[in-house]
């Protein structure tokens, strides 16, 4: 029986073995067995026509047995209380607040499915196998269920879960199968050689998966272009990476040292260089030997290594790779394997040994900065590797215990299996968002005793438990910018700061300040955060901005654009530098705007107002020229479009006056779904392509995100046809409810990173929930029905 549990943010499920006769006797226990059985069941059959799990295990679970502050039989009370609304708008809000109040946990944060990249587990799997880390037969099946599930009908595996198939994923898919003891005669492996071979084999796989395979064993480092080390022994240059000074570039700063790369992109290549500059490789085990054989269309040892390192399936490539990297790749691969005294002795007797001391320096302090987390699944399964080789760490066993002990925070269970997710869980994120949904509609529950308001006092305690309380240690040695304050992602252990989710889980908390301080219970709200650590938040946010005027995500901007030239990754884009994205920047003028709203006498509101108003003249310059703004990290341009609009109204910005907000209404209306039913929908492929396309039906999160945008720019106020256009969508998004329990169905994928990797967010419910509030408003001030 798989159960998940949760202790102040952290998540991981855990497995107990269920005798027959236990079940027999327990009618509740036999039920949900039976219910998880069959949602596997119906997701195997409809995998290939929809491969978004909908979270049924945990879902489940909470449906029978809600999870959070209140009780099943406190949710079941007030979800009896929708059929006495007569109002409908109101009585599908409150059958909604009841079901996601069902998911929520003690802590007070929402749990939920962050999968969606194919690239993750394989990582983990074969860092397991090389370390002697030892996963539950439990986790071993459900691996092995997700990663069928997951293999498209050419018996390849894509980028991501929608994604079709591609040499990268089929090749980390294949060997991961193989580690957890497919037979290689199974068919679904059978289907996989086939189409790897008919694709020329392994040696055409993008960079990271011959990263992996030369980790393995079966791929030679002759065969990779280099990822030197000693690049982290350039110098810094000038400009301050803690975000303390300004500013982040100054004018001798060295733009092609590896601390100015976007934090993603160097804490992956960061590992990646260390055991490259080691040459780490396992031993040569039957299975290894069998894969050498398997993953190949000629010998293995016959193979002529160096003539594949630029080579790469045309299925995979994203990214074009200009003459001058491959050149710059060339001149270091000379280096890197030159028999050249001189050479060898400048390499393997004074810089590769002092590149190995700093490459190892900066993954510890990462690791122990993070508690083991890490930042991201990718370099978490990458750190552990350099940690299982560290021998002369004077606490490197128990270093590498403790990264262990957090392999469990990265996988989540569904009906489709289990996967490592990419991040260990959005738990902030998706609190910030819920919390702001519950207050666009509060009044329905905190002016009528209701038990719901529990639900807020619950987000509360769990915005305060996950704020970063302090910097990290010598934050200017390890290129870490200010943190004190911030919010993270996830959870206060991992601790990262970034922009947007700082700057939400600061407006979450101003809402419910101001809820309960208008209603004079403020005392309600323990612990309490004081206005110390929210002038802290306040600090971040204003320090995250950059000369531009826009935000990016978790540092400034430290180097040049032109340095994407040197993107080493063939399928991710804009991975080299932290861009500014309009959803960073419309957070954090939103948040700024709420702060002086509550701080009007605070000693830095001229800075403040400065900030918005640079921030507002960033998001109007990078409005495209259809209307729209392009979505970094959401499906796709409603929301990116979403974001821009709300933060230009909150700045003051109004429909008669502003042509970007026409423009971007315009762009809604003449975007709405084919179908003619009132609603919109985008396909992953809006991000990766970067131009609209149409889901096949209309999707709940992007009509949400359309219909909040056109309330917000009060869009209904030019006549008819435009009120007719939101009362629709607003029709759409009740008609979409389970009725049965409240929820919205989960439908295509919603998030997205580096354009071209889909993500996994449970937005269905709360931006629903978010949007009808919004709706209800309107419907009782100035939108006549």
């Amino acid at each position: 029986m798989w159960r998940l549990c949760s202790d102040r943010g952290r998540q991981w499920w855990t497995f107990t073995a269920v005798e027959p006769a236990e079940v027999a006797a327990k009618p509740a226990l036999a039920k949900e067995l039976a219910l998880i059985e069959a949602a596997r069941q119906t997701f195997s059959q409809q995998r290939l026509e929809r491969k978004q799990a909908a979270d049924r295990v945990y879902r489940i679970q909470a449906a029978l047995n809600a999870q959070g502050p209140l009780s099943s039989a406190e949710l079941d009370e007030e979800f009896a209380k929708a059929s006495s609304r007569t109002n409908e708008v109101e009585a599908t809000l409150w059958r909604g607040l009841c079901w996601y109040a069902r998911l929520q946990q003690p802590d007070g944060h929402w749990p939920g499915d962050y999968g969606g990249p194919m690239f993750l587990l394989p990582g983990l799997l074969i860092v397991c196998y090389l370390s002697r880390t030892v996963l539950p037969e439990s986790h071993r099946s459900e691996m092995r269920r997700y990663i069928l599930n997951m293999q498209n009908s050419d018996g390849g595996w894509g980028l991501h879960i929608e994604a079709p198939s591609g040499m990268f994923g089929t090749v980390l898919n294949y060997v991961a199968l193989r580690l957890l003891d497919v037979d290689a005669s199974e068919a679904s492996l059978v289907s996989a050689r086939r189409f790897i071979h008919e694709h020329g084999g392994a040696v055409m796989t993008p960079s990271w998966g011959k990263f992996w395979l030369a980790c393995l064993g079966c791929y030679s480092w002759r065969g990779m272009n280099p990822l030197t080390p000693e690049m982290w022994l350039l110098p810094y240059g000038s400009g301050d990476p803690t975000g303390r000074t300004r500013p982040a570039i100054g004018w001798l700063s060295n733009p092609i040292m590896p601390a100015r790369y976007w934090c993603h992109c160097r804490v992956v290549y960061l590992p990646m260089s260390h055991l490259y500059g080691m040459r780490a490789c396992g031993p040569e085990t039957a299975l290894v030997r069998a894969l050498r054989e398997e993953l190949y269309t000629e010998p293995y040892d016959k193979i002529d290594w160096p003539r594949y390192r630029h080579s790469c399936c045309p299925l995979d490539e994203y990214t074009d790779r200009p003459r001058v990297q491959k050149l710059l790749w060339d001149v270091l691969y000379v280096y890197e394997w030159s028999t050249n005294p001189l050479i060898r002795r400048l390499r393997d007797g004074w810089l590769r040994p002092r590149a190995l001391r700093e490459t190892l320096l900066q993954v510890r302090q990462e690791d122990v900065n993070t508690k083991w987390i890490c930042i991201g699944p990718v370099n978490k399964a990458i750190n552990m590797l350099v940690s299982w080789y560290d021998r002369a760490s004077a606490d490197a066993e128990a270093h590498f215990q403790a990264h262990q002990d957090r392999v469990k925070d990265y996988l989540w269970l569904a009906e489709d299996g289990m996967k490592m997710q990419g991040y260990n869980g959005s738990q902030l994120w998706d609190t910030a968002f819920a919390a702001q949904a519950y207050a666009e509609s509060a009044d329905l529950f905190l002016d009528t005793n209701s038990k719901l308001s529990e639900v807020l006092l619950a987000c509360w305690r769990y915005l305060e438990m996950s704020q970063v309380l302090e910097d990290v240690p010598d934050p200017a040695r390890f290129y870490r910018h200010i943190s004190k304050g911030a919010w993270p992602f996830s959870t206060r252990d991992h601790g990262w700061p970034i922009s947007d989710c700082t700057a939400e889980g600061l407006r979450a908390v101003l809402a419910i300040q101001s809820l309960y301080r208008q209603r004079g219970r403020e005392e309600l709200l323990t612990p309490p955060i004081s206005e110390e650590r929210l002038f802290d938040a306040l600090n971040v946010i204003l320090s995250f901005q950059n000369p531009s005027g826009g935000w990016a995500t978790y540092e400034n901007t430290r180097s040049y654009p032109w340095l994407e030239y040197l993107n080493p990754s063939e399928v991710f884009s804009d991975i080299m530098i932290d861009w500014d994205h309009v959803e960073c920047t419309s957070a954090c003028v939103r948040s700024l705007i709420a702060f002086l709203k509550m701080y009007p006498e605070h000693p830095r509101r001229m800075e403040i107002a400065e900030a918005i108003r640079r921030g507002v003249s960033w998001i109007k310059r990078v409005q495209l020229s259809d209307g729209s703004w392009y979505g970094n990290w959401g499906v796709c341009f409603t929301y990116g479009t979403w974001f821009a609009v709300e933060a230009l109204v909150g700045a003051g910005e109004r429909l008669d006056s502003c042509p970007e907000l026409e423009r971007a209404c315009l762009f809604l209306e003449a975007h709405q779904h084919p179908s003619g039913l009132g609603g919109w929908g985008e396909t992953f492929e809006s991000c990766s392509k970067k131009r609209w396309h149409h889901a096949p039906e209309i999707q709940t999160v992007n009509t949400a995100w359309a219909l909040m945008t056109l309330l917000a720019a009060r869009w209904y106020e030019r006549g008819p046809e435009q009120r007719e256009l939101v009362h629709r969508a607003a029709r759409f998004l009740q008609s979409a409810q389970r009725v049965s329990d409240g929820s919205w169905d989960q439908q295509l994928i919603k998030g997205v990173f580096n354009r071209n990797c889909m993500i996994t967010y449970n937005y269905e419910t709360v931006f629903a929930l978010w949007a009808l509030g919004r709706y209800r408003h309107a419907l009782q001030t100035n939108l006549p029905t």
